[in-house]
């Protein structure tokens, strides 16, 4: 039972510290205080949820417990795996993205990536190895009958924090879809409003994630009718261009290839249907007649272009 009390005020712990740390980068980024968080508390779960699993497997894995490295590895996968899923079932659940890293290096789904996972892993070494052995000395000052106390009364607040919460993002849920615009900039622009008309508890959500991504099932189907009718416009760009290649090329082909190309295809073709034996007089005389035009108009270009074509 002790360890059980123990785990959960290290839950309340690195969840407080967690929201302090996103506090002052967010003030380092906007210069004014943002409540951080899904919670209106000083509470930011997935660094408590993060900081206790690592806590929970590697004090269950006592032949490795001591070791840097592989602290390190399993903070890297088990905090890079509570920040995608986490991401993953509050986009399902309310069609929002709270952060995205799409624009990061070596990025997965734009849910995690690897600056994050690398800071993880050396914050499990710090809390594995020098944290929690002086916060288990602390608590091993404080009654237990204390702790556990503190404990009850910290979850109490933790639950009505979450059942307040949960309505303020069902409304940004319904805000979301009952919106006309097709765009996630505009619906911004919306759910901003909405909240900024209630409570405190509607406003602070408001202003704890100003950068979110809505992604409902318009804006997708939005974004994919753009995308194909860009694809669709490039492709007939291409064939425009492809059809005006053809004529530049037709165009710029001198006229004395085209008449040579031609007079031969005539010649083939008189080959292929003049007989000499039985054809009448009429047929010979034309014969004779194509035969000393074209005789003249070989000799009147090598007049003109003593030393071939130029």
């Amino acid at each position: 039972m002790e360890y059980w009390i123990n785990v959960i005020l290290l839950f309340f712990i690195f969840g407080f510290a967690g929201w302090c740390m996103e506090v002052i980068l967010k003030y380092i980024q906007y210069h004014r205080f943002i409540n951080r968080g899904f919670l209106t508390g000083p509470l930011c779960p997935i660094y408590g949820c993060g900081a206790v699993l690592i806590t929970v497997v590697i004090g269950n894995l006592a032949s490795v417990e001591s070791g840097f490295v592989m602290t390190f590895a399993l903070s890297f996968v088990i905090c890079g795996a509570v920040e995608y899923l986490t991401s993953l079932v509050l986009e399902k659940i309310f069609h929002a993205r709270w952060w995205d890293y799409s624009q990061k290096p070596m990025n997965l789904h734009g849910r995690i990536w690897i600056g994050n996972l690398l800071l993880f892993g050396l914050a499990g070494v710090a809390i594995i190895h020098l944290v929690n052995p002086a916060l288990y000395k602390l608590f091993d000052c404080i009654p237990l009958k204390t702790r556990e106390v503190a404990a009850l009364v910290l979850v109490a607040i933790l639950v009505a924090d979450f059942v307040v919460s949960y309505f303020v993002l069902k409304l940004v849920k319904v805000g979301v879809e009952s919106s006309e615009a097709d765009n996630t900039e505009e619906i911004s622009k919306e759910v901003r409003q909405l909240l900024t008309n209630r409570s405190y508890f509607y406003k602070r959500f408001s202003d704890a994630y100003p950068d979110v991504i809505y992604r409902t099932e318009r804006v997708q189907a939005r974004i994919a009718a753009v995308k194909a009718e860009a694809e669709r416009m490039h492709k007939e760009a291409e064939k425009r261009l492809e059809a005006q290649a053809e004529k530049v090329a037709a165009s710029l082909e001198p006229a004395y290839l085209i008449r040579a190309d031609l007079l031969g295809k005539q010649d083939a073709l008189i080959e292929l249907l003049y007989d000499e034996q039985s054809a009448n007089e009429e047929m010979k005389t034309l014969k004779a007649e194509i035969d000393r035009q074209k005789s003249r108009l070989e000799n009147h270009a090598f007049v003109k272009y003593p030393f071939g074509k130029r």
